[in-house]
């Protein structure tokens, strides 16, 4: 199996538009006018338009507030944010790895965008922790990722993948990373993003709520556009879209789905307003959409609707837009009905 190199900056012999995503030629010069995928373009431009910085979101309810979670709620607040942090640092890396070994510039800036943004998210748990939290417990939540046995159980695989990318790159090699990237993006957060959903439905933690919705509709638009790279890359190389590739993809979504939930069964038992059931169910979901956007088919026909449709009311991602800072009180406080919301989640 051909191993990939790392990419020149510049090679003006090349064509400007690449021929490839991964192994072909380009010149390093990007003009996005003359682009091999020129829908490449517009995700781009949907994800820059969710620009924002965590030190834009007031957190000055929330620190009155921590204190007043039960225990269990405090618990539970520490461990998520663990998580996330464990999860979207890694996120920036492999960007930047991806951005490494295509050949393709408009990937390169595609996943320089996305980098930026996975970034900023690392950053927001640690603002968040900060902000209601002593430096011994926010240290501790940080430590979790290598410390927590269920954790390093659940992300057993990631590290796996993302480091045989690192040491191994080869085009096999970039195609999981890739899947794996998209079980990050679209199911592996949302049993955390959901707990803060909830908190945020009881007029707790709002302000934690609305950071998560923003890290939430980016990481809607990073699945969506690492699944359509993936889809580009996976057609240019036919010889990988096999029977064998597919059931390793459908393994590693299953394997997951146990893993979301059995770490939802560990971190969000007992707390109020979350069913585990349910919360199953919705993972399940979860699954079946990022599988559908990679062009598969479903695993788990029982879940094609949300089952959790209060979450809708967390996340304008309808129209790709950003609720302004001063305009969020009627998304925040409202509770949905059944028929309440849109279906992106």
């Amino acid at each position: 199996m051909e191993t990939l190199t790392r990419v020149k900056i510049l090679e003006p012999a090349n064509p400007n538009k690449s021929t490839a995503i991964f192994g072909g030629k380009a010149s390093g010069i990007l003009n996005w006018n003359d682009i091999a995928h020129p829908h490449f373009y517009t995700l781009r431009q949907q994800i820059r338009a969710l620009f924002w910085t965590a030190n834009e979101v007031d957190m000055t309810q929330d620190v009155k507030q921590f204190a007043s979670l039960t225990a269990r709620e405090q618990d539970a607040f520490l461990k998520v944010t663990g998580l996330l942090a464990t999860l979207d640092g890694p996120q920036t890396v492999i960007a930047m790895k991806i951005a490494d070994f295509t050949t393709d510039p408009s990937v390169k800036s595609i996943m320089a965008t996305i980098a930026d943004q996975e970034s900023e998210h690392n950053h927001s748990y640690a603002y968040v922790l900060s902000s209601v939290t002593t430096l011994d417990k926010q240290m501790a939540s940080f430590e979790m990722g290598r410390t927590d046995e269920v954790l390093m159980r659940r992300n057993e695989r990631i590290v796996d993948v993302y480091n045989d990318f690192s040491e191994n790159p080869t085009i096999d090699s970039a195609l999981k990373a890739m899947i794996y990237t998209t079980l990050l993006e679209g199911l592996f957060f949302y049993s955390g993003f959901a707990f803060f959903y909830n908190l945020a439905r009881n007029q707790k933690m709002v302000g934690t709520s609305t950071m998560i919705s923003y890290i939430n509709r980016d990481e809607l638009q990073h699945g969506k556009a690492m699944s359509d790279i993936f889809r580009a890359a996976l057609a240019e190389n036919p010889e990988y879209n096999t029977d064998e590739f597919t059931e390793w993809i459908y393994d590693q979504y299953r394997h997951s789905v146990e893993q979301e939930v059995i770490w939802s069964r560990y971190v969000l038992a007992d707390i109020d307003g979350i069913d585990l059931e349910v919360m199953e169910g919705y993972v399940k979901y979860r699954a079946n959409k990022m599988l559908r956007m990679l062009g598969l088919s479903e695993i788990y026909p029982e879940f094609t609707d949300n089952p959790m449709k209060w979450i809708r009311a967390y996340v304008d991602n309808f129209d790709d837009t950003k609720t302004d800072f001063f305009e969020q009180s009627s998304r925040q406080y409202v509770k949905t009905s059944e028929l309440n919301g849109f279906d992106d989640l």
